[in-house]
């Protein structure tokens, strides 16, 4: 990790989350991260991205906190015939700081291109939203050694050139919801060419991107995650469903 960015810990809720608890459990991170940050021992940028259903009581009940609220995806464009989606300006509208755009769900259930993520990710710099951009290899490619290939060409393809308020999550896709964490040792080589693709495409810009990693990220390998060079910070999927779990990983900055 480089202190010279301050990482940053990300909850993707994903479609999970009811009113009652999924507002309680947000009120206590909001808690521990107010008294963190009051104590001085809050290390990290704290984001949390609920279901849209959600977005407007979390952010309700996060405000004033340390805590930031993003959305999972966005339109492309600001407004218009697209029933069911939401634009970035709405996210904003809200309150929101983030949006996840290119998730490998996003990719693969969706169909979602590298050109569409591309637009998602200008939508949301053009909101005033940082865009986390989402990339990750499948099992396949990553036997058939196409690991760097894959995120290369993602990123490249995914990130607008003109900008760097993107943060970029490198989430390999057999590890996501699987129980199975990349080493230390991939993490590590995925991220230091992710590093320099950015300063390839962004300059020395490059060197400010914040580099996540999602993936069964817990409490219990977030601190040799995060001590990985190049890694700014975790995207968390079902750990961060639990106050305990989630905070756990923040504190392990």
């Amino acid at each position: 990790m480089n202190r010279t960015r301050r990482p940053l810990i990300a909850g993707n809720w994903k479609m999970n989350g009811l009113s009652a608890a999924s507002t309680s459990l947000a009120a206590e991170l909001a808690a521990r991260a107010t008294d963190a940050a009051r104590s001085g021992s809050l290390r990290a940028d704290v984001l949390l991205c609920p279901p849209a259903t959600l977005l407007a009581e979390v952010g309700r009940l996060v405000a004033g906190s340390p805590i930031a609220t993003g959305g999972q995806d966005c339109h492309a464009e600001a407004s218009g015939a697209f029933t069911g989606d939401v634009s970035a300006e709405m996210l904003a509208d809200i309150g929101c700081r983030y949006v996840i755009v290119g998730h490998s769900e996003r990719r693969s259930l969706h169909k979602e291109s590298d050109a569409i993520v591309l637009a998602k990710a200008s939508a949301a710099l053009r909101a005033g939203l940082a865009a986390i951009v989402c990339v990750g290899e499948t099992a396949a490619e990553r036997d058939a050694g196409q690991a760097l290939a894959v995120v290369e060409r993602q990123l490249r393809g995914s990130a607008p050139s003109t900008s760097a308020a993107v943060v970029v999550a490198y989430e390999p896709v057999w590890a996501i919801g699987t129980g199975r964490t990349a080493s230390p040792a991939d993490i590590g080589e995925v991220h230091a060419h992710l590093r320099q693709v950015l300063k390839d495409h962004l300059g020395p810009k490059g060197n400010d991107v914040r580099i996540l990693y999602g993936g069964s990220v817990k409490a219990a390998n977030a601190g040799a995650i995060l001590s990985t060079a190049d890694v700014d910070g975790a995207l968390v999927g079902g750990a961060s469903l639990k106050a305990d779990d989630f905070w756990g990983i923040v504190t392990a900055v």
